[in-house]
């Protein structure tokens, strides 16, 4: 899920986290300055801030031997045939390994997917073709020639709530397929996130409401319209198939990881770290790496904006939860709950979650912009969020749940570009092809 701005979910979590070197850390349930007590399993452990019921920190590293079932074959293949496919760099960035104590560390560059400025496209694209399939009837690997031969005789409407790029990336589709696209926005979408989508020949309705609103009128005007569909990113209770197909495209993603890090001698990652909105991203990363097809599987670490720590706060609890969100930079991060699709994924898979603050995203991308690698502040958070769990006080716990030593490999998944909301200057400067390709 992307939003902006976004704000109105229930439940409660706010507060200014300045950095882990000021928390507490107890294997117990921890107590906060009042003195109510977080419910933790016995075999978790979570960083508490003073602020009443704000963990930052949590962890289980049993995670690691979880399983689940792999994602489906052909996804990879269909991507490659789309127009503007080419594999995003995995870039290496040695004085982040230096910083971070570790032996080597790559961003993975979704700046330029599929011709958009974030890693979007690959589940929407999957979950489009994977509807029209079930539509049509269509079996053996999907590809964009037959697809269009499917719509001829049976259009839809695609209908989904956006504030960014995944409903650009849903009118891409639908305009490369030759169907109608009709995409809700809040009213705090921003001027120029409305005109892209647009542009993309989508109908933009404004709904003068918060996302989870505008996600709601989406759903009511899908199921009003017998040739419509709605492929939201977002599964709820009852919603569950087009969001899981969305997932299973972000596979492609993690499969180039795999291929770039043996490419460069490094084999396979002993750390991923992954933004986490409402997790579908997320549960993409645990199902490529607790389905058995890596030898060592590694630690995933999700990081969440401090003001917007859905998937912390329901770890801590244990259950699924909604809290209060409120504005943050970390705009395509800014989600109060949970997909209820991702939960179980989460709950069983992610070894730790952290929350970061606006501030620690905004250093992180600039810093990134400074070695050539453009990230907005929800595909940077992820370098904020490594640096919380690997650097400062009580950081040597934190590494040893992470299972990180000093010859660690370390992927931080970057999953967004420099966009119109970012200060230009932190725009980063012009990379070298060398640096691009990641070796």
């Amino acid at each position: 899920m992307d939003s902006k701005h976004r704000t109105g979910a229930t439940g409660a979590c706010s507060g200014d986290v300045t950095g882990l070197g000021t928390h507490h850390e107890t294997k117990g349930p921890p107590r906060d300055r009042l003195d109510r007590p977080i419910r933790v399993p016995e075999d978790q452990r979570v960083t508490a801030t003073r602020r009443p019921n704000l963990p930052t920190w949590y962890s289980r590293p049993g995670s690691r031997g979880w399983r689940c079932a792999p994602a489906p074959a052909g996804i990879r293949g269909f991507h490659a045939e789309l127009p503007d496919h080419a594999v995003t760099p995995l870039v290496e960035l040695p004085p982040l390994a230096g910083e971070l104590g570790v032996r080597r560390v790559f961003v993975k560059d979704e700046s330029l997917r599929l011709g958009l400025p974030a890693f979007k496209a690959l589940g929407a694209s999957w979950a489009v073709a994977s509807v029209i399939a079930q539509r049509a009837g269509l079996t053996g690997p999907l590809t964009l020639a037959g697809l269009r031969v499917a719509v001829a005789h049976n259009q839809v409407t695609l209908v989904t709530a956006s504030d960014g790029n995944h409903g650009r990336a849903v009118a891409r589709i639908a305009a490369q397929l030759g169907l109608r696209a009709r995409v809700f926005v809040p009213e705090v979408i921003s001027a120029g996130a409305a005109a892209a989508i647009a542009a993309e020949g989508a109908t933009v309705t404004t709904v003068p409401d918060t996302y989870d609103h505008t996600v709601q009128q989406a759903a009511v005007a899908a199921a009003a319209d017998p040739a419509a569909v709605l492929v939201q990113d977002t599964a709820r209770p009852g919603y569950e198939q087009i969001p899981g197909w969305i997932v299973q495209g972000y596979d492609t993603l993690l499969a180039e990881v795999d291929d770039q890090l043996q490419a460069a001698g490094a084999e396979q990652p002993d750390l991923v770290v992954v933004p986490v909105g409402v997790g579908s991203l997320a549960q993409a990363v645990v199902t490529h790496y607790r389905s058995g097809q890596h030898i060592t599987p590694p630690s995933v670490l999700s990081v969440e904006p401090d003001t917007a720590a859905c998937v912390l706060r329901s770890l801590t609890n244990g259950s699924a939860l909604s809290v209060q969100t409120a504005a943050t930079t970390m705009a395509g991060l800014n989600c109060g709950t949970p997909s209820s699709l991702a939960w179980p994924y989460l709950h069983q898979g992610l070894d730790a979650a952290v929350a970061v603050t606006d501030g620690a995203a905004t250093r992180a991308v600039k810093d990134l912009a400074r070695l050539g690698v453009s990230s907005g502040p929800s595909g940077a958070a992820t370098l904020a969020g490594v640096r919380a769990a690997l650097t400062g006080e009580s950081s040597n716990r934190r590494r040893t749940d992470l299972g990180i030593s000093a010859d660690s490999v370390v992927v931080l998944l970057s999953t967004e570009g420099t966009d119109s909301t970012v200060d230009p200057a932190i725009a980063p400067p012009a990379a070298s092809q060398a640096s691009k390709d990641g070796s």
